[in-house]
């Protein structure tokens, strides 16, 4: 089994920078010098908001910035009036990363869409990007090549909490609004259940953007969309196991013109997910196809993690799913059976180690006690 290539530590560092850089220009854009940054508690959590004065003379508008916990956040909150925008650095760095150093680019409207919700907000409101658009920063996040077959995509998706939604008293301009700036012939495709709201959208040429949310409560709900305050008008379709694969983000940049500042699952819990998600799919043409995709992407994800020596934190991913009951046991077991000899035996090795090193025991989880010998498990 071929070790996943790792990306030249010099690229891995610009990525880095750009992810910073992002960031910070993303502050210099939304907020305004003629505002101010204000810490307020709620339920014992203290959260950054943004006031400026209202034109009419009336009450402060208020915007969400994030947790003051978040050290990112709370950083270039107290370093607001040192940052500068350097959009033509920025993209230097992009031309570099992907003409150089070959990491993958989203398609152009792909990048595009996620760039208008970035700059609506959707990320500074908590909300995440999933799905295989998501899984194109992942060479980035890791530094290490993986699957581009797995890359190809028509569609963007995206997962906010409900209770996020409801808790941050901001809220995107109209999403159809922030569609149409970049193709005017987007429209709304009403929920089936209820035709009052959406939660798909899709253009002539049919990109289709999709906004989703964790189903956690009874089944006699599942797929009933479900009213989201801070999406602009848009609800989102619940979904189980979604709220394992979008808890605790982290950031990256999509290389889409200057670079996108966005939040991702993290790399263990996207492959565990798509290990989970994988063998879900209903049995036709279309979903065993995704379902092929899906663990394509946990495999090449959970490669790059073993040859860089991060086994644990996929370790801890795979003993959470596992814990959380029957349902996920079956889901992990059904799509590990799909893989070579060579993969599981891999697994075998490094997810057992990554297992005790999280003070857990491998028969627990489904492996042997008895260490293998490591195939491929990353360089010496």
């Amino acid at each position: 089994m071929a070790v996943s290539p790792a990306i030249d530590i010099s690229y891995q560092t610009l990525y880095s920078e750009l992810v910073q850089r992002s960031l910070d220009d993303s502050f210099t854009s939304e907020f305004s010098a003629d505002g101010r940054f204000v810490a307020v508690e709620v339920k014992k959590k203290k959260y950054w908001y943004f006031d400026t004065p209202s034109l009419e003379g009336g009450a402060q508008n208020r915007r969400y910035v994030g947790p003051v916990d978040d050290p990112e956040i709370t950083k270039r909150v107290e370093s607001f009036k040192d940052l500068k925008a350097d959009l033509k650095g920025r993209r230097r760095l992009v031309a570099t990363l992907t003409r150089e150093a070959y990491l993958p680019r989203p398609l152009l409207m792909s990048g595009q869409v996620v760039e208008e919700l970035a700059n609506a907000g959707f990320f500074r409101l908590r909300g995440v990007l999933i799905g295989t658009v998501a899984y194109q920063c992942y060479p980035g996040v890791l530094g290490r090549r993986l699957d581009a077959i797995a890359m190809q995509t028509g569609d963007a998706d995206f997962a906010q909490f409900h209770e996020i939604s409801v808790a941050v008293g901001d809220t995107l301009p109209p999403i159809l609004d922030v569609l149409r700036r970049v193709d005017g012939t987007f429209r709304e495709i009403p929920s089936q259940t209820d035709g009052r709201v959406s939660t798909q959208f899709v253009s002539r040429d049919k990109f289709k953007v999709e906004f989703l949310t964790p189903n956690r409560g009874p089944d006699d709900i599942a797929g009933k969309p479900v009213q989201m305050p801070a999406l602009g008008g848009a609800a989102a379709f619940p979904l189980r196991f979604l709220d394992f694969l979008i808890r605790h983000p982290v950031r990256a940049v999509l290389l889409h013109g200057a670079g996108v500042p966005i939040l991702i699952p993290s790399p263990e819990r996207y492959a565990v997910h798509k290990l989970i998600v994988g063998s879900r799919r209903k049995e036709d043409r279309d979903t065993a196809s995704k379902a092929a995709k899906d663990r394509l992407q946990a495999k090449s994800i959970m490669e790059a993690m073993i040859a860089n020596r991060q086994q644990d934190d996929l370790a801890g991913a795979y003993m959470e799913a596992w814990d959380r009951g029957d349902h996920w046991v079956a889901a992990i077991r059904t799509s590990l059976a799909t893989y070579d000899d060579q993969f599981r035996s891999l697994l075998d090795t490094e997810l057992a180690k990554g297992i005790r090193n999280n003070g857990g025991e491998p028969r627990d989880y489904g492996f042997d006690d008895e260490p293998k010998e490591t195939i491929a498990a990353g360089p010496k």
